[in-house]
């Protein structure tokens, strides 16, 4: 666990440039569309993540991906009109687990789960409009 939250500024930024060599190079907007989106969404939650460092907010990075594979999930079962309650459901049992779990260990306040989870959310129901 990285307890400072300078530790936290290179992998983000590791993060952003390997997920920007992913979609740039093997995940194409006209090879895998609702990937790209995908991934384009996890780029934009990990600036956030990035960004938020330095007004000092620590925001749950597990949050952010549990959250964006949550409703990236939704999007998907919307897209192909699939029946994904029972999975959809379990990630959200999932998302509460690893929410509790964060506060119980006090790696994180409640306010730094939840902008967690928003970071992880708002970007993939962004890009809901460009793939939907």
């Amino acid at each position: 666990m990285l307890s400072d939250i300078s530790q936290r500024k290179t992998p983000l930024l590791m993060q952003i440039a390997l997920t920007f060599i992913l979609i740039n190079k093997s995940i194409t907007l006209d090879r895998f569309p609702e990937l790209f989106f995908f991934f384009l969404g996890a780029i934009c939650s990990t600036i956030v993540a990035y960004v938020l460092l330095f007004f000092k907010i620590k925001a749950s990075i597990h949050l952010i991906a549990i959250s964006a594979l949550c409703f990236f999930v939704i999007g998907l079962s919307v897209h192909f009109e699939l029946n994904s309650t029972i999975l959809i459901a379990i990630l959200f049992f999932l998302t509460g687990i690893i929410a509790t779990s964060r506060l119980i260990m006090k790696a994180h306040s409640l306010n730094e789960v939840v902008i967690g989870f928003l970071a992880g959310m708002l970007p993939q129901l962004f890009f809901w409009y460009f793939w939907l």
